[in-house]
């Protein structure tokens, strides 16, 4: 299995160097591997983690349920139907902030058409 470096691994995931310690250290990324001299090597798994949370992330779940999905993922398949829950929660919250997003795009484009017409010359 490949292994990646740190650095690598920070801009294959987007995430910085600082955020993938951080996650590490509060348990979001589960036992990173280490080299013989001690560093930190990084795993497919690992990626693939880090595209999920990239994901999440970006979505705006908090910290806590991102949390609270790895902790159900390495409890084991018992705890689909949670996860499952969790992530659909979060996707009800994301189809809101969507919709929340959309009007505010309409109200600014209207705006614009608003200025468009009192900036072009007669």
């Amino acid at each position: 299995m490949p292994g990646y470096a740190p650095s690598e691994a920070a801009r294959r995931s987007g995430f910085s160097l600082d955020t993938l310690r951080y996650y590490e250290k509060i348990g979001l990324l589960n036992e990173v591997g280490r080299s013989s001299s001690g560093r930190r090597v990084f795993t497919d798994d690992d990626l693939e983690w880090l595209v999920l949370f990239r994901c999440l992330r970006d979505t705006g779940m908090p910290i806590a349920e991102m949390c609270r999905y790895a902790e159900l993922a390495r409890a084991g398949e018992h705890t689909v139907g949670e996860r499952q829950a969790l992530l659909a929660q979060h996707a009800g919250r994301v189809e809101e902030r969507m919709r929340l997003l959309q009007r505010q795009y309409d109200h600014l484009q209207a705006k614009i058409r608003f200025y468009d017409q009192h900036v072009r010359p007669r």
